[in-house]
């Protein structure tokens, strides 16, 4: 294979996008085209208001969403993630910034730089380490929780924005939130409610309205996402003609025109120290999302996600965010699902996206000072309020009460303790339900199906059973995490039976025994024979059976034996 060969695979494997460009078509194209502009007609509106929810200037969400989706579009596995800021990342920006050994080191600008570039540095480290892969210690129910609970916390942050109220400093003082809640500005609420009453329109009302009226997929598709665009211009002019500004309706103010500088003057050493824990956690959400949704789009075109070069695609997408002047970014499930559903085929959707926006930054950053915040808000609950997943809570309780109650603590520990707090805790438990269900595995005394030469729990079925055989089923691998317990078990068995004279474990289930489950295996095999009684082992797997035959644990058996099949320690035994 010559090196010419091997360096052209590696460069494919590190820019996926010279991969499909070798296949990509003139309709192609034209998807990508429609697409690219219908995402762009969300990335204004989002990308001030995830920086605004960010505690942010409102170009830093802007310039997020130009320079990194195109490093994405080249570097990127998924054909039609939408890379740009987020709003769980955003949330978590503004706790970072907000926490006081953060918010005392002043410049949030800054800051939010840094989180950039550490973010990226740190899942270009993960991709070094091969750690692709860690999105599978997050467990789906501690993410839904975390993701209901950031979500609470987002509408709760934007609840004063709709009203045009400062936060408020009240804890726990009726007399104090009453006389807060008195000083609702009126032309905010009204606006707020106008834009709320555009954005649900848009959604369902009107795509059920125009599918009535024949009109076709694209029509239907590019009308129905224009809401958030059409929401800003009608509540924009609405503030620019009435003034609205000099009745305390707040606006966005003064938007730099002009593309990004490229800079690396946010560095600074003690800072990014630390920054760097909330970098971490900020980098692993937002890798965790951003797969989870590139896999659910590329699964509906049979499309595969590398999940190592997503670390890569995302790492330098952030880091390119820092060096633009962005806050960090990740994949956005709406714009995501906006660009698969407008029929993008490739990421050259997204670089159109991203150069559509570049020209708005430049001709038209004017016309973003009279934007109220207040519209914005509307934007974020309306983007956020279907992350509250309640139904789903109460499904995956009544399905497994323990990852029910992962997901409930992971969402009052976000909303109580803390977004990093609140997701670490819900790891924490539910890695500690893995090692508790992994300590005390399902274990099934068997019996035979009649004329058959199947085997199966008395519990279940009706079976034969015979009073001087001990059938038990462990289905879970034999280890120091568990050893305990099965013993536990086999010795409660044997002072209820105790005619039993020979003991019959089945291995379908066991894959693997450690040296301490070998330890103990040998110490009750001792302590069977000097009751008289045997103990058998049959269906063990190859791998095990090899690991045994490397140590005399079979010879220390006898006269008990290691039976192929269940059925023959059955006849033998029987």
């Amino acid at each position: 294979m010559s090196a010419s060969f091997l360096n052209s695979r590696r460069l494919m494997a590190l820019f996926p996008i010279l991969e499909w460009l070798k296949t990509y078509t003139r309709q192609d194209s034209h998807d990508d085209l429609f697409a690219g502009t219908i995402t762009a007609i969300l990335l204004v509106p989002q990308g001030i208001a995830y920086a605004l929810l960010a505690g942010l200037p409102p170009q830093l969400g802007l310039y997020a969403s130009i320079l990194p989706p195109a490093i994405y579009a080249l570097m990127g596995t998924s054909r039609t993630l939408s890379v740009g800021p987020v709003s769980i990342a955003a949330i978590m920006i503004a706790g970072a910034l907000s926490a006081p050994e953060i918010s005392a080191l002043g410049n949030p600008m800054q800051n939010a730089l840094l989180l950039s570039a550490e973010s990226g540095l740190i899942m270009l480290a993960m991709s070094l380490l091969r750690l692709g892969g860690l999105v599978n210690f997050i467990s789906h129910p501690v993410l839904a929780g975390f993701t209901s609970g950031a979500a609470l916390l987002i509408i709760g942050s934007q609840l004063p924005q709709l009203l045009g109220l400062k936060p408020p400093d009240c804890v726990l003082d009726l007399a104090c939130y009453s006389s807060y809640f008195s000083s609702i500005n009126t032309a905010t609420l009204i606006i707020s409610t106008a834009s709320i009453s555009v954005l649900i329109f848009f959604g369902k009302p009107i795509t059920v309205l125009l599918k009535k009226t024949g009109a076709s997929v694209s029509l239907v598709t590019a009308i129905s996402k224009c809401g958030p665009l059409l929401t800003v211009i009608i509540a924009t002019l609405v503030v620019n003609q009435l003034n609205l500004s000099a009745q305390h309706v707040a606006i966005v103010g003064n938007v730099p025109a002009g593309l990004p500088e490229l800079s690396l003057a946010f560095v600074d050493g003690h800072k990014a120290h630390l920054l760097l824990p909330y970098a971490a956690f900020i980098a692993l959400i937002a890798y965790v999302e951003s797969v989870a949704i590139a896999k659910v789009t590329a699964n509906l075109r049979g499309q595969k996600i590398v999940p190592n070069q997503e670390l890569i695609a995302l790492g330098f997408a952030n880091l390119s965010a820092a060096i633009s002047g962005g806050m960090p970014v990740a994949g956005g499930f709406s714009r995501t699902m906006v660009n698969f559903s407008a029929g993008a085929r490739s990421q050259m959707a997204m670089l159109i996206a991203a150069a559509l926006l570049g020209l708005a930054i430049i001709f038209f950053s004017p016309w973003f000072t009279d934007i109220p915040k207040s519209a914005l808000a509307a934007i974020i609950l309306v983007a956020v309020i279907r992350l509250v997943r309640v139904k789903h809570i109460f499904h995956t309780w009544a399905y497994d009460r323990a990852d029910g109650i992962a997901e409930v603590v992971t969402l009052l520990g976000v909303l109580i303790l803390g977004i990093e707090e609140g997701i670490a805790l819900g790891i924490v438990l539910t890695i500690a339900s893995h090692l508790r269900k992994s300590s005390h595995p399902h274990i099934a005394i068997v019996g035979r199906v009649p004329e058959t030469e199947h085997f199966r729990n008395i519990k279940r079925h009706s079976v034969e059973t015979w009073h001087h055989l001990l059938l038990v089923r462990i289905d879970e691998n034999l280890s120091f995490a568990n050893i305990s317990y099965i013993e536990d078990y086999l010795e409660t068995e044997l002072r209820r039976r105790p005619d039993t004279r020979h003991i019959i474990l089945i291995f379908t289930s066991v894959s693997d025994i450690d040296t301490t489950a070998l330890e103990a295996l040998e110490l009750f095999n001792k302590s069977v024979l000097a009751t008289g009684r045997t103990l058998n082992i049959s269906e063990a797997k190859g791998p095990v059976l090899d690991k045994l035959q490397k140590t005399d644990f079979i010879e220390q058996l006898k006269p008990g034996k290691v039976f192929f099949r269940t059925e023959d320690a059955v006849k033998e035994l029987g």
